[in-house]
């Protein structure tokens, strides 16, 4: 399943379809907002690119309800709903997990005062403001403590539009290493990529689909390993058959939890051989 806004841009569409019907798999690639598409004719529904839904959420998820009425959803229900909203982060959290430390201003709130509450239990020199639902770094920007006039002024456009604001320090690591995502597949390690950083600051936040990125291999190290696993397994609704999950390194160097991504990531099928097929085994087997 894509979106209209999404056709010709999903890079791991094509293959992840051809793996499935290698393995011996009917496939059909419908929009999630067609209102002609009988959900129901299906055995599965892999969500791949609805990137549309950030500001669509309320929409989104009444669809997503709907269609899994007719078939499962790959990723389920519970996990969609959990995973669209970074609140998931403080979940992450307590569950022990390093993950990039979070604060968030909610619809209602003063944009001024909770930045400034931030700011003073936080020591960082930079700093990210973004939509609490939000994808391909839409809406995100990075600023330094100078700005404050400029990022309330973000936030207070965010909360106008009734979405919640996430408010992160800018761990400036991630200019020299970049981020490391790791994939999984049915709760198993399949490989990894580095992206290059995307924030910069004076930059305005991406106006397209999603922000361009500069994408490699990567081999994980240990650590980055154990924390991705960590995060894989925190997850409160069992096993995921798909998980993303987007390391940076904090001030003392050790990677942390920026995102885990279980709802449309882009999972680099190019980057790591035999990945398709392997996540075609695991959406036939229904993990």
């Amino acid at each position: 399943m894509t979106a209209r806004a999404a056709r010709g841009l999903d890079d791991d569409l094509e293959p992840l379809a051809a793996a499935l019907r290698e393995a011996g798999a009917d496939v059909s690639i419908p929009d999630w907002d067609d209102g002609g598409v009988d959900w129901s004719v299906f055995d599965r529904i892999v969500l791949r690119s609805p990137w549309d839904y950030p500001t669509r959420l309320a929409e989104f998820l009444a669809w997503a309800a709907r269609a899994a009425d007719g078939a499962p959803l790959v990723n389920p229900l519970p996990v969609i709903r959990w995973n669209t909203d970074k609140h998931y982060l403080a979940d992450l959290a307590l569950a022990g997990v390093p993950a990039v430390p979070s604060a968030f201003i909610e619809v209602g709130g003063v944009a001024a005062s909770g930045l400034d509450a931030f700011l003073a239990a936080d020591a960082t020199a930079e700093f990210v403001v973004k939509p609490s639902v939000g994808a391909g770094s839409r809406g995100a920007q990075r600023y330094g403590r100078e700005d404050r006039a400029v990022a309330i002024a973000h936030a207070e456009r965010l909360l106008a539009e009734k979405r919640s604001v996430l408010l992160q320090p800018y761990l400036d690591r991630v200019d020299a290493v970049g981020e490391t995502a790791l994939l999984f597949f049915g709760g198993t390690f399949s490989h990894a990529i580095r992206k290059a950083p995307l924030l910069r600051r004076g930059e305005e936040p991406t106006r397209a689909l999603f922000a361009a990125e500069h994408i490699t291999p990567r081999v994980p190290d240990a650590e980055e390993r154990r924390v991705a696993e960590r995060a894989v397994a925190a997850i409160p609704f069992g096993v995921p058959a798909y998980a993303r999950v987007d390391l940076i390194r904090d001030v003392d160097g050790h990677p942390c939890v920026l995102e885990l991504e279980l709802t449309e990531p882009s999972l680099f099928f190019r980057h790591g051989p035999g990945s398709a097929a392997r996540f075609a085994e695991v959406i036939i087997a229904g993990v």
